[in-house]
């Protein structure tokens, strides 16, 4: 019923299990986090085998444990280490000792709690992450204490007892890892048949039969993705939800299992709401957590997007760049940006990446949508001190803004299409930089202005002038979708010959610009410009002015809106601008 808690796990061989969840390596940029504790030193707490002697050579802390000199007093004596580092799901390896019967330890001689609290590699460098980490250094064995003086008067009769005392025992060891879904999936399918993320597994190491003075506890997975989704449907914060899934794994390592029958899980549900109480940490225990899930018809937790808003933040990012078309891809049907498609640029640049805006707008257009949604300026999607494509790829910005490339149309084709323009009586606009210039007034023409956020044309008397000192980027012809598709497009291919290139981004208009004229070579420049290999970088994009940007990116995603040029040369299909499907692509695909 409780399909989203954890379950023991005893893989039969300890060392194929210890390769998947233990740390062999500090990561040098914790190294601050672990001086925090001023009076903490390293000992080698027993003689280097040959293995332990091999793995050294690799790892700076291989087999040391981190004394930070906290102590609890009861009615025994308490010390307490613990590091943390980066995870590199390599291995562990097991002291060897003789076997030997065990005695009771004097009471006064102090239980080692040998604590590991680890960070697996996949998981960024986010602050909150590292503060949890250094908590739990604090508080791991703080449960752990309390817990095993509540062994003592246990009265729970589903509890396998195979741990009821730890007295007879020098040292207890336990270690902690945080990671992310796809680490703790991988667990899950491996060691329990089961393909989805979890939050939390507990993989016992203790075997009676060994009799060691070391009881080797186990280790607790938990996934920080899993655990902040579920703190945010609780409300409650990340630090509370993960203290609640150490208390049931270790619950779960002392030998509680819910799982095994209705008075089982309503025993470890009791003791649960008792250390979280008796600890002073809020929230309610994961089994009653589960069961508030479940009244409130809360999703299974396989059937949640691993990657929603709020969790992002704890992906590394597979791209350093994003390349976004703006029509028809980031702008729905309304030429508006959605709110689904703020969040995602915003959890997008939040991780690192940066995003690009590659479009045949001009400038000026890009920055008033982003401003309305507040992403634009400096530290926005658009301003005017950021890298940029635009019209087409005719004007391209690098570093700072400033301009690395522009090509303007011959201005024998302007002409023409100019007279072609007056002759017809089909609206035309000529882009000229932040400009738009045209020769007579026409509602379409305002609607370039008041839908599509381009700058108010500016009506020119005449030809003679329009083309007097202007450097002109490209011409539009805006029409009917049928006049387009069969007066406009055919008499411009063939009218302009060699001298310039038709291209659509949207069904009414036909855009005339230079021979050659992409996207995809704006934007070849822009990452020549910056030093980026187009390996770094995915592109989005839905019109035949994309296709050369969708190939030339590591991944090219076409939305469902798109042209058919633009889908064949995409990787792959995401879903329409209407259904935000650029937001969509940048949670499937960019982490």
């Amino acid at each position: 019923m409780l399909s989203r808690l954890c379950r023991i796990l005893h893989p039969p061989p300890l060392l194929a299990m210890a390769t998947r969840v233990l740390p062999r390596a500090l990561h040098s940029a914790h190294a601050s986090a672990m001086a925090l504790s001023t009076n903490s030193h390293f000992i080698l707490p027993f003689p280097p085998t040959a293995a332990h002697i091999s793995l050294a050579k690799s790892s700076s802390i291989f087999g040391r444990k981190f004394h930070n000199g906290l102590s609890c007093t009861r009615d025994r004596k308490w010390s307490v280490g613990g590091w943390y580092g980066k995870v590199f799901a390599s291995q562990r390896d097991y002291r060897k000792f003789r076997k030997r019967p065990l005695k009771k330890r004097d009471k006064e001689k102090e239980l080692e709690l040998s604590v590991k609290i680890c960070i697996e590699e996949q998981l960024p460098d986010d602050p909150e992450i590292l503060d949890i980490a250094e908590m739990l250094r604090l508080n791991v064995p703080m449960a752990m204490k309390l817990a095993f003086d509540n062994l003592k008067d246990s009265e729970y009769q589903t509890r396998d007892r195979v741990i009821n005392d730890v007295g007879c025992f020098e040292t207890v060891e336990l270690s902690v890892l945080l990671c992310n879904d796809e680490f703790i999936r991988e667990l899950n399918k491996d060691w329990r048949d089961e393909d989805h993320p979890t939050d939390v597994l507990s993989m016992s190491q203790h075997i009676p039969e060994l009799e060691l003075p070391i009881l080797m506890l186990g280790d607790i997975v938990i996934s920080v993705e899993t655990a902040a989704r579920q703190a945010e449907e609780r409300g409650q914060n990340l630090l509370d939800e993960i203290r609640i899934l150490l208390v049931h794994g270790l619950l779960h390592l002392l030998g509680f299992d819910h799982e095994l029958s209705d008075e089982a899980e309503a025993e470890m549900e009791k003791e649960e709401e008792i250390l979280l109480k008796s600890l002073g940490w809020k929230g309610k225990g994961l089994i009653q957590s589960a069961y508030d899930a479940e009244d409130a018809d809360s999703p299974p937790l396989e059937n949640i997007d691993r990657k929603k808003e709020g969790s992002l933040r704890f992906y590394r990012p597979k791209f350093s760049y994003i390349f976004c078309d703006m029509d028809g891809t980031l702008l729905n049907s309304k030429s508006q940006i959605s709110s689904a498609t703020v969040e995602a640029l915003r959890d997008a640049t939040s991780r690192g990446v940066k995003v690009v805006i590659a479009t045949g707008k001009t400038r000026p257009a890009v920055i008033t949508l982003f401003k309305s949604v507040g992403l634009a300026g400096k530290d926005g999607i658009a301003s005017e001190v950021s890298p940029g494509v635009f019209v087409q790829g005719l004007l391209v910005y690098g570093r700072q803004g400033r301009e690395i490339s522009r090509r303007n149309l011959d201005l024998n084709v302007c002409k023409e299409a100019f007279l072609y323009s007056l002759e017809h009586k089909v609206p035309l606009i000529a882009f000229s930089e932040d400009r738009c210039l045209t020769l007579f007034h026409h509602p379409l023409v305002d609607s370039l202005h008041t839908i599509y956020n381009e700058p108010k044309a500016e009506i020119i008397p005449s030809v003679d002038q329009l083309l007097a000192g202007t450097d002109i980027q490209k011409v539009i012809f805006l029409d009917t979708v049928e006049g387009v598709n069969t007066t406009l497009r055919p008499y411009w291919a063939e009218a302009i010959g060699d001298n310039a290139s038709v291209v659509q981004a949207c069904p009414d208009m036909l855009e005339i610009v230079p021979p050659g004229t992409s996207k995809g070579s704006g934007v070849k420049i822009l990452l020549d410009h910056l030093g980026v290999s187009p390996k770094e970088i995915m592109a989005i994009g839905d019109g035949e002015n994309d296709v050369e940007m969708l190939e030339l990116a590591s991944l090219g995603v076409a939305l469902s809106n798109g042209s058919e040029k633009a889908k064949a040369a995409a990787d792959v299909i995401g879903a329409s601008n209407d259904d935000n499907g650029a937001a969509d692509a940048i949670y499937r695909y960019a982490f």
